[in-house]
């Protein structure tokens, strides 16, 4: 099996580096000393990012003191703080991830801000667009992303170069769908169906928001309006009842640059674990991409298709920069999730990583989801406008 040894010194440089933007050490002084908000599973993934991109995991805190001491245990954290008040009085932190349910996404990020620390928050950043505004506005000056990480597949940029360099030609169809199983059954329970915990969308707002801003980073259109309808399949699960949150979503989206689309989001799709998929046609050429299948990029012609490989020599320069690993050697999701955390940390040593998504980003996917639940609920178009 071959290590890749034998291809081109630019391909082994981008390999060796990990390709990404990264801080220079002797230059910028001591590791970044980072926090964690929250010790569920999406901490576990943001503490391998956090190593990954070389800085320290100073502390962590959670629910209660005792759950803070077990996370800091689990996730080798240096230190189990006993409140966010205590993690944030740290002048030692440098960075805090906040990886709580939504609805303490907006004050948590505020207060880290607030504190004068940059911050890393999970998506959606707010329940309500006033909040994600307000966060926006406190982020002024300092670095606050939200991981929207499908953005840092290499072939999703790929994509992205293909309409970016007029290639692809004009944006004409989107055909895009998020689909998983988690919560097929009525006994399939979780925070997220509460809306007091996980705010007024559910499917859409937890992984729809990711498929809207797939389908604009790579097509470099917006979306400005929509006509959605929603469909809550259980209205009661083994420790919720009344249930509000959707189930599934189904969207007809108009671009500005006046595309036509569809968007099927599902947390109910058997057999679906992660599966996000979209294909957009240009005029010249269609892309599409499967994320559960990562190593190949589709690009559809009249005459003449073809499937494009994970190979840093075949790749435009962005994309050949997050290729980690040889071609052949699969990456998928922590991959792009350390990527992401990487260019993050270039932001706060001072540098400006391409297609980086920060809090004006989160507030575009909270002002889409509202448009989609309201739309849902009146039945009626939403105008999106052409500046939001």
């Amino acid at each position: 099996m071959t290590d890749g040894s034998d291809r081109s010194p630019a391909a082994q440089g981008a390999a060796q580096t990990g390709g990404l933007t990264r801080r220079d050490e002797s230059a910028a002084g001591a590791r970044l000393r980072v926090a964690i908000v929250g010790g569920g599973f999406m901490a576990e993934v943001h503490s391998r990012a956090i190593r990954a991109a070389r800085a320290e995991l100073a502390g962590i805190v959670s629910s209660t003191p005792e759950r803070s001491v077990a996370a800091a245990d689990r996730l080798g954290a240096a230190r189990a703080y006993t409140s966010l008040d205590e993690l944030l009085a740290d002048d030692q932190v440098d960075v805090v991830h906040v990886t709580t349910p939504n609805a303490l996404h907006a004050d948590q990020a505020a207060a880290v801000l607030g504190a004068g620390k940059d911050v890393v928050c999970e998506k959606p950043l707010a329940t309500t667009v006033a909040d994600a505004e307000r966060l926006v506005a406190a982020a002024e000056g300092r670095t606050a992303t939200v991981p929207f990480v499908y953005r840092f597949h290499p072939l999703v940029r790929e994509a992205r170069s293909r309409f970016a360099s007029g290639q692809a030609g004009r944006v004409l169809s989107i055909n895009a769908s998020y689909l998983q199983d988690w919560l097929l059954g009525s006994d399939d329970d979780n925070w997220r169906v509460d809306s007091a915990q996980g705010g007024r969308s559910r499917a859409f707002a937890d992984i729809g928001s990711h498929l809207v801003d797939l389908v604009e980073f790579v097509s470099g259109d917006r979306v400005s309006r929509v006509s959605a309808t929603k469909r809550t399949v259980f209205a009661e699960r083994a420790a919720h009842s009344g249930i509000t949150t959707e189930d599934a979503v189904a969207v007809v989206v108009e671009t500005c640059a006046g595309a036509l689309g569809t968007l099927l989001v599902s947390q109910v799709a058997p057999g679906r674990k992660n599966r996000l998929w979209l294909e957009i046609a240009g005029s010249s050429e269609s892309v599409a991409f499967d994320q559960e299948q990562p190593e190949t990029l589709w690009v559809g012609r009249r005459k003449g298709s073809l499937v494009i490989p994970r190979d840093a020599d075949q790749l435009s320069e962005d994309a050949a920069r997050l290729c980690v690993v040889p071609s052949g050697h699969p990456q998928g999701y922590q991959d792009a999730f350390n990527a992401f955390v990487a260019d993050t940390y270039a932001a706060v040593a001072g540098e400006t990583p391409d297609g980086l998504p920060r809090f004006t980003d989160g507030l575009r996917a909270v002002r889409v989801t509202d448009a989609v639940i309201d739309s849902a609920e009146s039945g009626t178009w939403i105008e999106m406008g052409t500046n939001e």
